[in-house]
């Protein structure tokens, strides 16, 4: 069945709209599975910076409802973290660590927990800036793609309204989408002794931008960066949810289709759920943070928003995730699949107040 394209213009409509005809040649490899294992544009190396995780905040950065960002702020956080982490000032030349004016770029957000009523979901306001960044650095609009699993998930980040139309403060030209859990063009490949295929709105990407959160998750405990790229971008995560999907979550995103394409982590902390997640039934269980994290390691991150959550648990009255049979131990073993760093004393967290 075809992918339902929603937005401004499909990005993935054919091969004339991103020369998808030299795309699978020029920019990806066959890993032998028949995953498609991305290449940078010619000459160019992305920045890496293992184990260092950068934390910005702000005090009073929610809108007069409680609920989203005020676009200033937002904006002056990311600019702010993404110097912290590269070093440049500059939002454009961040941005240029991380990617190439040819890369095609797709950024997954996280809105299940923004359906209906609920407001826990990336915020549109953080997705416009790092689009802006992105443009800054010389991406095209029309070569960056904002994709979500369903309509109802990228309705929750607002970056759409309720008919589906893209935002009318995102640049033209940008594009959006939903696979659905079905919309892949990819071989078969086996995980965990199950079959799955990463989804085109992904693999069709040089490059994908994670805007994970920081929340509670009523099967694995935690679900943060890496958990937003695995099971938000494949065919069929619910096969992967078994024994707290640990160890899944580590061996699906131990896949070169992953490693060579995710480049960036940035985390919406504006509010943190610590119990009841992911979905926001209740929010009594999530606290405002006014916060942005930027990592390029997803381990580290993630060991350092789970150490949040047990720390906002502990503070509530709350049993740890161990004691609550829910603890997230994926993250342990995707340190030792050498994706990221794991032990917190060889993490470099660097916190700021602006």
């Amino acid at each position: 069945m075809a992918r339902r394209d929603i937005g401004r213009r499909s990005w993935l409509g054919g091969a004339a709209a991103f020369g998808l005809g030299t795309f699978a040649t020029d920019q990806a490899l066959a890993d032998g599975r028949g995953a498609l294992v991305a290449k940078p544009p010619s000459g160019f190396t992305p920045l890496s910076l293992p184990g260092r995780v950068v934390r910005v905040e702000k005090a009073d950065t929610l809108q007069d409802n409680g609920l989203w960002p005020k676009q200033e702020a937002a904006t002056a956080m990311l600019e702010k973290v993404m110097a912290e982490l590269t070093g440049k000032a500059n939002l454009g030349e961040a941005f240029g660590k991380f990617v190439h004016k040819d890369d095609k770029v797709a950024i997954k957000p996280n809105g299940i927990a923004g359906r209906k009523n609920a407001t826990m979901a990336t915020n549109k306001e953080l997705v416009l800036a790092i689009v802006k960044g992105l443009i800054e650095a010389g991406v095209p609009a029309s070569n960056i793609m904002i994709f979500e699993q369903y309509p109802a998930f990228l309705k929750g980040t607002r970056v759409v309204d309720k008919d589906m139309a893209l935002d009318k403060d995102f640049p033209a030209g940008i594009r959006t989408a939903v696979h659905e859990n079905k919309d892949a063009t990819m071989d078969e490949i086996k995980v965990a002794s199950k079959e799955t295929k990463f989804v085109r709105a992904f693999t069709e990407a040089t490059c994908v931008i994670n805007v994970s959160q920081i929340k509670d998750h009523s099967i694995c405990g935690y679900t943060g960066t890496m958990k937003n790229i695995t099971h938000g971008s494949i065919i069929n995560p619910h096969d992967y949810h078994a024994h707290n999907a640990s160890p899944q979550i580590a061996q699906l995103y131990a896949q070169d289709i992953v490693k060579s394409r995710v480049r960036l982590h940035i985390t919406d902390a504006f509010k943190v759920m610590y119990d009841e997640g992911p979905l926001d039934t209740n929010p009594k269980k999530r606290i405002p943070f006014h916060s942005v994290y930027a990592s390029t390691d997803p381990v580290a991150q993630d060991v350092v928003g789970w150490a949040l959550v047990e720390k906002l648990r502990k503070e509530n009255g709350l049993p740890t995730l161990k004691d609550a049979e829910r603890e997230p131990t994926y993250i342990k073993v995707a340190g030792e699949l050498g994706l990221g760093v794991f032990d917190k004393n060889q993490i470099r967290f660097r916190e700021v107040k602006i």
